[in-house]
């Protein structure tokens, strides 16, 4: 019998790497654009635009939001690429022969916890997108279309980025319902991408946005 391969020599990097990478720089491009956005308006100030006069700042939160979504897919496509690519469990907890004759009840026990995680984060998500709108969700605020007050119902009420929140549990459910340990580990880096995209980046300026609104 043939020894098993290594773990590590299994492991298709390629589609790793496209899926970290797409993970990282998607809010990076997003936050750029944004940011350029509210200070030198370039997407309302392009020909295209400029014939929608006074909804230029609607044409160009739209446009921003049709960019966001697509490259999410595209995000997402990748991380099922590489979960696919990397069908191999390494986690020896979720490894089969550790359960023997109740591995079909353990792994049946894993698949409902995923689903139940999956249902959570997805209602964190539409209730969030159903309280924000269209241009609440996708940075409509660095376009200059600004909510009249803060959201504080459900679920902004019991957590502060419900929306990231429920992405990061959906990626998590995806992966565990799998029994994925690559689709883990980039959960793991979607979970502290967001968390830094939020601290660093679109939080304090979002804060500035409406600090600035207050001052005029």
């Amino acid at each position: 019998m043939p020894s098993p391969q290594p773990i590590a020599s299994a492991l298709h990097y390629p589609s790793i790497g496209m899926a970290a990478i797409a993970i990282g720089g998607l809010p990076v491009a997003w936050n750029i654009v944004a940011r350029n956005e509210y200070r030198n308006k370039s997407i309302q100030n392009s020909p295209l635009f400029l014939k929608f006069k006074k909804n230029n700042r609607q044409a160009a939160a739209y446009l921003l939001a049709v960019g966001i979504f697509v490259a999410s897919c595209g995000r997402d496509a990748l991380f099922k690429v590489a979960m696919d690519r990397n069908p191999s469990s390494v986690l020896p907890l979720l490894c089969p022969h550790m359960f023997g004759r109740h591995r079909e009840a353990v792994f049946a026990a894993i698949k409902c916890i995923a689903y139940a995680l999956f249902t959570f984060g997805s209602t964190l998500v539409l209730t969030s997108f159903a309280r924000l709108g269209v241009t609440g969700t996708y940075l409509g605020d660095y376009c200059g279309i600004l909510m009249k007050e803060r959201v504080t119902a459900f679920p902004f009420s019991h957590f502060e980025n419900p929306m990231y929140l429920g992405a990061t549990l959906n990626f998590f459910a995806a992966a565990l319902a799998e029994n994925n340990a690559v689709g883990v580990l980039l959960t793991g880096w979607v979970g502290l991408v967001y968390h830094v995209t939020t601290t660093y980046c679109e939080n304090p300026f979002t804060s500035k946005i409406y600090e600035d609104k207050d001052k005029h």
